[in-house]
């Protein structure tokens, strides 16, 4: 586990913003991983106005930059109270920023991934960038069900990718039916997984479920 340790957003309207953080029980994405991962999505022209959803968000940050960098919507997912509690705490600042859009949405989700996407309603708008960064010990059968359902919920646009992050020693997890891996990196003990739709595959159809009770906070 590793503490804050004056995290910033690194780039775009929000540059040199701090990034509150719980002292322990998070595992921070390295800033050379998330400029990676940025510079790919930029280079995709995946930022820009886009909806984005951040699983397992932690301490927020890749949301957060993703917000700086050009996104018009975020929702960040996380279950510990500590750590959602955080992400509050830095979009209030964001929000009090001369830089702030007031166009643009944020909201934190104290509760489980899995049962977000689970409950999903049926017709929501869809995201146009999905990060999922579990804890190394997460699962590869729960993380192919995790992205399993993200595609059976139409939770993500026809255009849209899903940013994997697993230890490197993980056992790869498989894309879901009409999806494919475009690309992967290592970057130390991380490994990054781009997946995408398969060209010649059509929307996936929701299906509605109960929605549980979950906690939501708007900043």
């Amino acid at each position: 586990m590793r503490h804050n340790g004056g995290m910033r957003i690194i780039s775009g309207r929000f540059k040199g913003q701090e990034i509150a953080a719980p002292h322990t029980g998070t595992r921070p994405t390295t800033d050379r991983t998330k400029e990676a991962i940025f510079s790919h999505l930029e280079s995709w022209g995946l930022l820009d106005g886009t909806r984005v959803l951040d699983l397992f968000a932690g301490t927020g940050a890749l949301g957060l930059e993703a917000l700086s960098r050009g996104a018009r919507a975020l929702v960040s997912i996380e279950a510990a109270g500590p750590a959602a509690s955080s992400i509050g705490k830095t979009l209030q600042g964001l929000k009090r920023s001369k830089a702030w859009d007031g166009s643009c949405t944020a909201r934190v989700v104290r509760g489980k991934a899995e049962k977000f996407v689970e409950t999903f309603p049926e017709g929501g708008e869809a995201f146009d960038v999905v990060f999922i960064d579990p804890p190394y010990a997460y699962e590869t059968a729960d993380c192919e069900a995790l992205l399993a359902g993200l595609v059976r919920r139409g939770m993500v646009a026809p255009d849209g990718e899903i940013v994997l992050e697993r230890s490197g020693r993980s056992q790869p997890a498989a894309a879901p039916a009409g999806w494919h891996v475009s690309a992967s990196k290592k970057y130390g003990e991380t490994t990054v997984f781009y997946i995408d739709r398969d060209a010649d595959d059509g929307d996936e159809t929701s299906t509605a479920t109960d929605t549980a009770e979950q906690s939501t906070a708007e900043f």
